[in-house]
């Protein structure tokens, strides 16, 4: 699926919603440079998600929920208000939905899993 394919089909899914807005407002005067530069930081934390894993972490472990919190805070600063309910919504997707997992898991062969246990214990600490 092309880049504008994917586009598409976001703003088919989630055009209505205030994370889409603000995501379509932080990002209309970023240049393909600097998208580039903000995907390659969310893509560096994914990766420390992995090497969590490599460390025999648990994705309830004091570790993987920071992991979680810096995650959270990014997708916040450079996309969209990261809200529990959006940050669990992506924990799920990121099991879900084949592209998600395979791109998360190009990190380490379930990452993707780890992720979405590692959000939904942080979030069930928190009581959503």
């Amino acid at each position: 699926m092309s880049c504008e394919k994917y586009k598409t089909e976001a703003a088919e899914r989630f055009g209505n919603t205030d994370a889409y807005r603000e995501f379509s407002a932080k990002t209309a005067g970023v240049s393909k440079e600097e998208l580039a530069e903000i995907t390659e930081g969310l893509e560096k934390i994914l990766g420390e998600f992995a090497v969590c894993i490599q460390n025999k972490n648990a994705p309830d472990s004091a570790a993987a929920l920071e992991l979680v919190a810096k995650l959270q805070a990014y997708i916040s600063a450079n996309f969209y208000n990261c809200t529990d309910e959006i940050l669990a919504d992506l924990g799920r997707m990121y099991v879900a939905d084949e592209r998600f997992k395979n791109n998360i898991d190009k990190h380490g062969e379930g990452t993707a899993e780890f992720i979405s246990e590692a959000i939904e214990s942080k979030l069930s600490n928190r009581k959503i």
